[in-house]
């Protein structure tokens, strides 16, 4: 009897010849095998044949791993293609490898699925899921910012998507609080895009019972995650159950059943807001991720600047002490040595490995300074960084052009020496850049001059640094995100230290936006590439 039900509903499907018979159910179910293919970094896979007189509606999918995301894939697909409780069927369109993977957090992919038109004809409308699996795991920030970066990719690349209709936040209907993970995962998508996205960022409940999601939508809204809002103020949310594979037997159909036409009703809804939504182009969403790049990496390296300076400064200080004390000796001993701690660069290798593609740093040779790191994951070349602007480098000191940087797997690094320097060493060092009616000053105000030099270089990096969070307070709709924060603590110290309260005011107004366990991971975040520095520095 089963097998004679598997042949007539299999026959009703028989149009989709990619697939493979993986349980024989009821349901029964069907692996599918999309035409695959490569947009750049990133995979696409297709589903039946595009149709020119369909729009088209695009979802992006963010979750924590666990949550259930790849179910709820499924589903879309299956309700994409008319699938029905009656027909004993089942399709899964995410790998099977793909989910183990997923759980246990070893994927970095963003994945693409597109569902054109078939013959069920649920939806008027083609359908685009943007899948970033492996948000939030135990890859740590590192791997969180690769996804990031292939949604960049995917969001400039030709064939690529340019607009979007919905942005999906996964989570359980059991969440009754969201962990500092699962914010720091929707933080980090929600700031990837522009204020006019807000309004189409909605809810994805999954494993529904049916009942009213109060401690999720609780969860939502003590987090204050920017989203779509109801009649009644709550987040816009949609409810899914996880069971639609589950083998049916005599005991659990009822409720199997239940749980489909749940899923079926929110399905239909949750379509139906597709459908009315108007899509967001994503020219401000490439916007601000690219200032948001352009930003990390001109406050890497303006930090980086101002660490030298000081050690800089922290070497002339120490010349200076030692010919206050010795004055007398050294009237009449030019070779008179003084000790002091020297900083000077050398360049090493990245530890991690991995393709340059992925892992290398955009450095300019003249400047002798690290513009990208982690570089962008599109760039083979410089030319191909987001941090190069009108064929020069926005994070350098001089604003190098392009031709003047590499794309390798090494960075500089600042370290000290002892170094014992003649009196006349140091006469030569300070006084070559003095103008000719200068050349009787004492070595003492030369040292003083150039301390000066270097403050006010100093005070020039840290309000460039200032401006650039400004400027993403304008654009983004989640501007105290934590890639803005990441920096905040050093820009703060610093700014107090020159005595700037108006902008220590700002930029602490900034920084008290997030609670300190959300705090916790942005210092971790930001140790990240300090502590990668210091192992290189061993």
């Amino acid at each position: 009897m089963s097998l004679l039900f598997y042949r007539y509903t299999s026959s009703k499907y028989d149009y989709i010849t990619c697939k493979d018979l993986i349980q024989s159910g009821p349901p029964a179910v069907y692996q599918l095998t999309p035409k695959t293919e490569n947009i750049e970094t990133l995979r696409k896979m297709t589903l039946g044949q595009k149709d020119p007189n369909k729009t088209n509606r695009t979802i992006l999918l963010v979750g924590e791993t666990g949550t259930g995301k790849s179910t709820l894939i499924d589903a879309l697909v299956n309700y994409a293609l008319g699938v029905t409780w009656e027909d004993e069927v089942w399709f899964e369109i995410v790998e099977e490898d793909k989910k183990r993977s997923q759980c246990e957090s070893q994927t970095s992919d963003v994945i693409v699925y597109e569902i054109f038109g078939f013959e069920g004809k649920t939806l008027p409308y083609s359908l685009t899921i943007v899948d970033t699996p492996g948000y939030g795991d135990t890859k740590g920030t590192d791997h969180d910012y690769i996804i990031s970066q292939r949604l960049l990719d995917l969001f400039r690349s030709e064939g690529g998507v340019y607009e979007i209709n919905a942005v999906g936040l996964v989570l359980k209907t059991s969440d009754n609080r969201l962990s500092d993970r699962m914010r720091y995962i929707f933080d980090s998508v929600v700031s990837l895009f522009g204020k006019n996205m807000e309004n189409n960022i909605v809810a994805l409940l999954t494993y529904s019972d049916g009942l009213s999601p109060e401690k999720a939508l609780e969860a939502l809204n003590a987090a204050n995650i920017k989203c779509a809002k109801d009649e009644e103020n709550q987040p816009v949310h949609f409810m899914f159950n996880n069971h639609q594979s589950k083998q049916k037997t005599k005991k659990n159909k009822v409720a199997l059943k239940c749980a489909w036409d749940l899923t079926n009703d929110q399905m239909k809804e949750f379509t139906d807001f597709l459908e009315k939504s108007s899509p967001k182009n994503l020219i401000n969403t490439v916007e601000v991720l690219n200032s948001r790049i352009r930003l990390t990496a001109c406050i890497q390296n303006h930090q980086e600047r101002v660490e030298l300076i000081e050690l800089r400064l922290k070497e002339i200080q120490q010349t200076k002490d030692a010919l206050k004390k010795h004055e007398e000796e050294m009237k009449s001993n030019e070779n008179f040595t003084v000790e002091v701690d020297e900083p000077y660069k050398v360049k090493k290798e990245i530890k991690g490995g991995g393709l340059v593609f992925y892992e290398g740093a955009v450095c300019c040779t003249v400047c002798e300074e690290n513009c990208h790191y982690p570089g962008c994951t599109l760039a083979w070349y410089p030319k191909h960084c987001e941090v190069m602007k009108g064929g020069r480098c926005t994070s350098c000191t001089n604003k190098c052009p392009v031709s003047d940087h590499v794309k390798e797997q090494e960075i500089y690094v600042t370290e000290t020496r002892k170094v014992q320097k003649t009196l006349h060493a140091v006469k030569e060092k300070y006084e070559k850049s003095k103008a000719d009616g200068e050349k009787e000053t004492s070595l003492l105000k030369d040292l003083k001059r150039k301390m000066e030099e270097l403050q006010r270089d100093k005070d020039q990096l840290l309000d460039e640094s200032f401006q650039h969070v400004l400027k993403l307070e304008q654009i983004a709709l989640n501007a105290d995100s934590q890639s803005t924060h990441v920096h905040l603590d050093f820009l703060i110290e610093k700014m107090r230290e020159r005595g700037d309260a108006e902008k220590v005011q700002k930029l602490e107004e900034i920084n008290g936006r997030v609670d300190e366990g959300t705090r916790a991971v942005l210092r971790y975040m930001y140790g990240k590439i300090k502590t990668a520095v210091k192992e290189l520095k061993r």
